[in-house]
């Protein structure tokens, strides 16, 4: 049995797909609820040792402590990660060392025979004699488990190999011998029970233990709020999260980033847990029930990806559903016991998160709709002639837009309204793509949308899910530089297309490598300081506009400003439309670039249900009015940007 009768099947039906998407945002919200949860549990839990060490230290001054702690470790998290990754690995390593050393310490001393608990039968035996609060207690036991899925967080940095090793050969052995000494140290003291890994540990060696502990427990949290970082940044790119500032924190590491706003975000709630319950017991309740929950999403989705991603069987994927969703199902259900008792709050914590994205998410694909389904026509481009209708005068527009065919709605409220406009158009589109990341040769798609006369053109940007769009302000060069390569190519392989009236002409589009400036086949390219530049581009701009471009400079100094300024090589073969193109462009360049987007507002109709006009009218417009703006999201300089209002009713 093949896939694809079952992706036709949820092609066909719209609420199987909702369904999808809200299980995968479910799935999201908990990884971020994690994030909240994973702090607070570890770094109370390494603190309440000492209370051990001193009686006296009350709940709410160990409390405190730990918020102190937690505190400045999220005001930490704008240094990045790389400033203090080199102590991450010693900390794991001791920890790990350290918590093998007592178990078998603690294995010795008190009860040798407690390695014969690794045989199954004493399990099942357990399950005969105990039943129903048997499985209830799985609930914690699942603890023993929950945290090791923090490395994994870090899977963009490390093969998976690597982490495949680390944890069958390092952690897990660590894990099971803590564990069984643990259980060796309470078969002879029961009374221990609530504190028992710090009462295992000899005096001698308490602070020690103590203090790496804490190291650990920081470690731990710091690679879950880095995986929550991660999965905000990507479920942004896949159009399910509001626009975020996101911060590459490292210059020789890809993939390190930090978010301003789900930072502090997080800090709040993570203290609010923390002061909330004052109980590792509750904490360690929703803690389980997150992670189990995460799992088993995990583990269904998988299913999915055996089937559309492998292109496996579906009775493969049905038989791997089957096996790993019995055995977390079974720690799911016990779990979800929990919910009276803490298990509460990843579950309110994920519903607050999946609305907004459901709601981010919805909003967007209406504002998307409306814009392909009212597109001008390119007939009645057609008809206004290559002019259309206006003065056509020096220099570039780049038209924003999510359309990446046809000619968006915004343009005709320009050509209606505005007197003139720039002789060159280039109709931008910036798309994340379903993948991971998108190389450089294959990132930008070059296309005419109307004949060559009319000099319009269309760049679709592309970027994975993973990828970090840099400010190196060098977006126009390489814009430039394919467009100038597209031309050429078009004139050798397509010359009926340039010149061509039909209307089939916008979509047909050819992908163009970004190679650096100084490759370029069709210009010649010399570089300068932005300070010294030709006097005459700069006496072509009015007083105002300099004394704005000097103001943008001083605030943007960490950026290193250079002219690019292009020559056509010295090429009698050319054709001669072909350099009169290439000479509009490089004049178009010269003169200056204009960023123009769509300032939009989105409303439900007046037909519309209640929940719509809920959703859109107060939950999309919430959203966007408190998220960072397009402009800013996409690195456009405010110097050069022109906003055009527009609403859209949905």
């Amino acid at each position: 049995m093949t896939s694809s009768p079952l992706k036709r099947f949820l092609e066909k039906h719209r609420r199987l797909r909702t369904a999808l998407l809200i299980v995968v945002l479910f799935g999201a919200s908990m990884v971020i609820g994690d994030g909240v949860l994973t702090p607070a549990i570890s770094v109370l839990s390494a603190v309440s040792g000492l209370q051990e060490a001193n009686n006296k230290l009350t709940n709410g001054e160990l409390v405190l402590l730990a918020c102190v702690i937690l505190v400045g470790l999220f005001a930490l998290q704008h240094c990045g990660t790389h400033k203090v990754a080199f102590m991450f690995a010693p900390i794991v390593i001791i920890w790990l060392v350290s918590i093998l050393s007592i178990g078998l310490y603690n294995i010795v001393h008190w009860n040798p025979k407690i390695v014969h608990a690794l045989s199954p039968h004493y399990i099942i035996k357990f399950f005969n004699h105990t039943g129903k609060e048997g499985w209830i207690s799985l609930g914690g036991v699942l603890l023993s488990i929950t945290g090791t899925e923090a490395m994994f967080a870090d899977l963009g940095h490390f093969t998976a190999l690597s982490i495949r090793l680390a944890f069958a050969l390092v952690i897990y052995p660590c894990l099971v011998v803590q564990y069984m000494g643990q259980a060796a140290f309470l078969s002879k003291n029961p009374k221990s029970i609530p504190n028992s890994f710090y009462d295992s540990i000899p005096d001698k060696l308490f602070w020690p233990f103590c203090i790496i502990a804490t190291l650990a427990a920081i470690v731990g949290s710091q690679a879950v709020i880095t995986a929550t970082f991660s999965i905000v940044k990507q479920c942004h790119a896949l159009g399910c999260f509001p626009r975020v500032k996101v911060v590459h924190t490292s210059k020789h590491i890809y993939g390190q980033i930090y978010i301003p706003e789900i930072n502090w975000i997080l800090m709040i709630l993570t203290l609010a847990i923390t002061v909330g319950f004052q109980d590792t017991t509750l904490i360690g309740n929703a803690y389980g029930l997150a992670c189990m929950t995460v799992m088993f999403v995990t583990t269904f989705l998988m299913a999915l990806v055996i089937i559309f991603v492998w292109q496996k069987s579906v009775i493969l994927a049905v038989l791997f559903l089957l096996f790993f969703g019995f055995i977390e199902g079974v720690y799911l259900s016990a779990a979800l016991m929990k919910v009276p008792l803490g298990g509460w709050a990843p579950l309110v914590l994920s519903a607050i998160f999946m609305f907004i994205m459901y709601i981010w998410h919805y909003g967007t694909r209406k504002k998307y709709n409306f814009d392909l389904h009212n597109k001008v026509s390119l007939k009645w481009l057609l008809g206004l002639g290559p002019s259309l209708g206006i003065v056509r005068v020096p220099g570039i527009g780049l038209i924003y837009s999510e359309l990446a065919t046809g000619v968006p709605a915004i343009f005709s409220h320009f050509v209606t309204n505005l007197p003139a406009f720039h002789k060159v158009l280039v109709f931008v589109c910036v798309k994340s793509v379903p993948v991971p990341y998108v190389s450089p040769e294959e990132r930008f798609l070059i296309g005419r949308v109307c004949p060559r006369p009319y000099r319009m053109y269309r760049c679709i940007v592309r970027y994975g899910y993973k990828d970090i769009q840099r400010d190196d302000g060098d977006f126009e060069n390489m814009l430039i530089q394919s467009i100038a390569e597209f031309i050429q190519m078009e004139a050798v392989e397509q010359p009926q297309f340039s010149s061509s009236e039909s209307s089939s002409l916008d979509g047909r589009m050819a992908v163009m490598s970004t190679r650096p400036v100084q490759s370029s086949l069709s210009l010649i390219v010399s570089e300068q300081d932005f300070l010294s530049i030709d006097d005459s581009i700069q006496n072509s701009r009015s007083l105002t506009l300099q004394s704005l471009q000097s103001a943008y400079d001083d605030d943007n100094l960490h950026i290193r400003r250079c002219h690019v300024r292009f020559q056509l090589p010295s090429n009698p073969g050319m054709d001669p439309a072909v350099r009169e193109e290439l000479m509009d462009l490089i004049q178009a360049k010269e003169a200056g670039a204009a960023y123009i987007m769509g300032h939009s507002y989105v409303k439900a109709r007046r037909t519309s249900s209640f929940l719509k006009k809920l959703a859109i009218d107060i939950g999309y417009s919430f959203l966007r009015k408190n998220c960072r703006g397009p402009a800013v999201a996409l690195n456009i300089p405010h110097i050069s940007l022109i906003e055009v209002g527009m609403i859209y009713y949905v």
